[in-house]
């Protein structure tokens, strides 16, 4: 399906007029490595793409620098996540908006589908990356959008979406398959912050955060004392940590479980607000979450492959 999908995406881009490739490609900058990888690949050459938060960047505290400010003034299309995700931001995006075309692009995702927030009433859960299945609703919105900006270019950001979006179905049966095969009673996903909950409902784990859903709540004592008794009472050995998120609480677990004369070791670092280093596998959105299904999964009893979905994981587990 998916060979099929990429040829069809070739014969297309063939038979384009000359004019759509004359074009200079979109300048487009993302806020998120993962909507700034949606935009690459269905935007293909059609776009020129900077994305703002790199590697182990947090964007629930993430402030826009002078050189982001620039970057975003000379683009041709803004497109930042919205749901609350980058809340220091969201004046500057609806006064920029008011100049040129900014986009929300996950909040075109239906809100029947989202989780609610713990801090904010009226607020939802922005992290849909965790689930891949809620994830392609946010690439529909990058065709629609690259569509709407260049309009002579439809077929091709039609074509490289379909293919994109069989990757995420494969990646999607790659998970259930994986993670249905941990025991049922080590389905529990203990993390630093509350950002793997489309995760967990998409594939029936119990998670966890030391902190809320925004990295910005604070993890008091008592939380940490009431992990630490779940850890022991329900004899869970591993916790997550996160590329993003400092361990100071995961590593207080850990000793907090130690004292009370229980084991638990870290099971891997994952991918929870951003992807890992540009030019790697794992710094895709598909590499993304291939390396945090197979670290679950692997960490909590599951036989996976040592180099995840497509065999380009980085170390194997």
């Amino acid at each position: 399906m998916i060979r099929r999908s990429f040829l069809a995406a070739l014969a297309i881009a063939a038979a384009m007029p000359l004019a759509a490739w004359a074009q200079a490609p979109l300048k487009v900058v993302a806020t998120t490595g993962m909507i700034a990888d949606a935009v690459r690949q269905v935007g293909g050459d059609q776009v020129e793409v900077k994305g703002l938060m790199g590697p182990g960047v947090d964007p629930h505290a993430y402030r826009q620098t002078r050189s982001d400010i620039v970057a975003m003034t000379r683009a041709d299309l803004v497109l930042w996540h919205g749901l609350y995700l980058e809340a220091q931001m969201e004046d500057f995006f609806e006064d920029l908006g008011r100049k040129q075309t900014v986009v929300a692009v996950a909040e075109s995702v239906d809100n029947s589908k989202l989780r609610a927030h713990d801090d904010y009433a009226d607020k939802y859960d922005p992290h849909i990356w965790m689930s891949p299945a809620l994830w392609a609703d946010v690439v529909t919105k990058v065709q629609e959008t690259l569509t709407e900006a260049r309009p002579e270019a439809a077929e091709i950001f039609a074509a490289n979406a379909q293919v994109h979006l069989s990757e995420l179905d494969a990646l999607t049966a790659y998970a259930e398959q994986a993670l249905t095969a941990v025991p049922e009673d080590s389905r529990v996903l203990l993390t630093a912050h509350d950002a793997f909950g489309y995760f967990g409902a998409a594939y029936g784990y119990e998670v966890m955060g030391v902190q809320g859903i925004s990295t910005q709540s604070e993890a008091g004592l008592n939380r940490i004392g009431e992990l630490v008794d779940t850890l022991v009472d329900r004899q869970l050995t591993a916790v997550f940590v996160e590329s993003s998120v400092s361990d100071r609480s995961m590593r207080a677990l850990i000793e907090g479980a130690a004292a009370k004369g229980h084991k638990v070791s870290v099971g891997g670092e994952l991918y929870s607000d951003a992807m890992g280093e540009p030019g790697t596998y794992e710094g895709t959105y598909v590499g993304m979450l291939d390396h945090n299904i197979t670290v679950i999964a692997g960490a909590l009893g599951a036989d996976v492959p040592d180099q995840g979905l497509n065999g380009k994981l980085s170390a194997g587990f």
